[in-house]
């Protein structure tokens, strides 16, 4: 094998995956890796019926063949890659769903999708194995983007978790099917090979809701090659030339002990952020302050004069730029203004807050001319767990300056959404949408996992239409 090392991190990856059981996960994290997939379930069967959902769903069933795998909500099937691409793309559909807060990237969007097409692929899994090769999920993804310092990759411009991401679904769909070591191994290569994403599709593309279902079919092709003998790359993150790290930590220090840091001892999975806000994980500091202090004071918007955000590199540079009118709805739920602005006025950063009316509305606009967005040197520089504090102050018109600083946002691991709020949330979203009876099945299924016989047991109850998120926007 040549050009290869010695560090070694990627077999010990592989054989931890191979060798993980139910029995060697804590229970709490088997109940937590429940209850973040419930949520994943949420925001999958909310996403299927918006409108750019709708528009994927045509352009990619045009392109794929038939086939028997399940797409969310909307009682079509197609083969096992295009149904992983479209129902992960409901899943990030509306920025409703998990996140991981120190290595960004959307865990559902890469896990649920391969765990119910690989079920299907291999004719059924019981619900046990689906949790186990879940909770490697949860616990891959992170590892990987810390090696390459977490968030400072979007900082860089790429869309971290379609980086991240193809390892995630790789050992996902690997470890359901039962491979071996030397086969997950292959996988991981095939997967580090299909990285990839670039940031810039926050400000307009409907792509940004595609680009971890691309990282999720990638890493369903990787394990599937590799379960059929198809070799990938050894030694992918160990080898200095042409090595997954090598390349996307070129120049910026890339720390391999990570991928392996804690394996079977600390659980990234109790660190997965579930969300309270439709917008991107790097706003909620934004607008908790600003519900905060709305809440408070009762602050009058028109009130306000001027208000300015610090933030930190990584969110600074993925969350603000100067907007122009009209926003499209990914563009605004990607950018600070618009997340302060909406927080203010309304009260709740929802899928209400980005209809076609509310993106172009006159206050909203009058609001936004009055921010101000400032890099703050101090809070890049400080500990790890607060790289994602906000420091608010809105100044009224009669000069009262009204400040508030989130050290880490409601759903951050200091401050987690609970699991009774993750049913809330669940309920909440998906109520609308579904019969009562199905809407309880379906939470019952998710909930007990472990005990079901086949996951296409919950693949049944997802499959059938749901009615549509947005109904006054399309």
């Amino acid at each position: 094998m040549s050009e290869s090392t010695t560090s070694g991190v990627t077999v010990a990856l592989a054989n931890w995956v191979e060798q993980l059981t139910l029995d060697a996960i804590p229970e709490r994290v088997q109940v937590r890796a429940q209850h973040l997939l419930l949520d994943g379930v949420a925001c999958g069967l909310v996403g299927a019926q918006l409108p750019w959902s709708r528009i994927a769903r045509r352009s990619v069933l045009a392109l794929e063949g038939t086939g028997d795998a399940m797409v969310i909500g909307t009682g079509e099937t197609t083969d096992g890659p295009a149904a992983v691409l479209l129902n992960s793309t409901f899943i990030q559909g509306f920025e409703l769903d998990d996140f991981h807060p120190l290595a960004p990237l959307h865990n559902n969007a890469l896990i649920l999708p391969v765990l119910l097409a690989t079920a299907q692929h291999v004719d059924g899994a019981s619900g046990a194995a689906a949790l186990v090769a879940a909770i490697a999920g949860f616990e891959i993804g992170p590892r990987v983007g810390l090696a390459l310092h977490g968030a400072q990759m979007l900082s860089r411009g790429w869309h971290s978790g379609p980086v991240f991401g193809t390892h995630t679904a790789a050992m996902v769909a690997g470890k359901l099917r039962g491979l071996g070591a030397g086969q997950l191994e292959d996988a991981l290569g095939m997967a580090g090979t299909q990285s990839a994403g670039l940031m810039a599709a926050q400000y307009e593309a409907m792509s940004k809701r595609m680009q971890h279902g691309f990282a999720a079919r990638n890493g369903y092709y990787a394990a599937g090659l590799a379960a059929g003998g198809y070799t990938g790359i050894k030694q992918v993150f160990d080898r200095p030339y042409g090595g997954y790290l090598a390349v996307f930590g070129e120049g910026h220090d890339p720390d391999p002990t990570q991928v392996i840091a804690g394996l079977g001892a600390g659980w990234h999975t109790e660190f997965v952020m579930v969300k309270s806000y439709a917008a991107q994980g790097g706003l909620h500091g934004t607008i908790q302050a600003a519900l905060e202090l709305r809440a408070e004071y009762g602050i009058d918007p028109k009130t306000v004069s001027h208000i300015e955000i610090r933030v930190g590199h990584t969110v600074y540079h993925h969350g603000w730029w100067q907007p122009e009118r009209p926003l499209t709805a990914i563009g605004a739920q990607m950018n600070l203004g618009y997340a302060a602005a909406v927080a203010l006025l309304d009260g709740q950063v929802l899928p209400p807050q980005f209809t076609d009316a509310r993106l172009d509305a006159d206050d909203v606009w009058d609001l936004l001319d009055k921010v101000e967005v400032k890099l703050d040197e101090n809070i890049q520089n400080g500990p790890m767990r607060e790289r994602f504090a906000t420091e608010l102050s809105i100044t009224l018109t009669d000069g009262t300056v009204l400040e508030k600083r989130i050290v880490q946002p409601h759903g951050g691991p200091d401050d987690p959404v609970t699991d009774d709020d993750v049913i809330a949330k669940y309920r909440a979203l998906v109520g609308p949408l579904v019969a009562p009876s199905r809407l309880d099945a379906i939470q019952r299924a998710v909930l007990n996992l472990d005990q079901l016989t086949d996951i296409r047991e919950l693949a049944d109850l997802l499959a059938a239409p749901v009615e549509g998120a947005l109904d006054g926007n399309r």
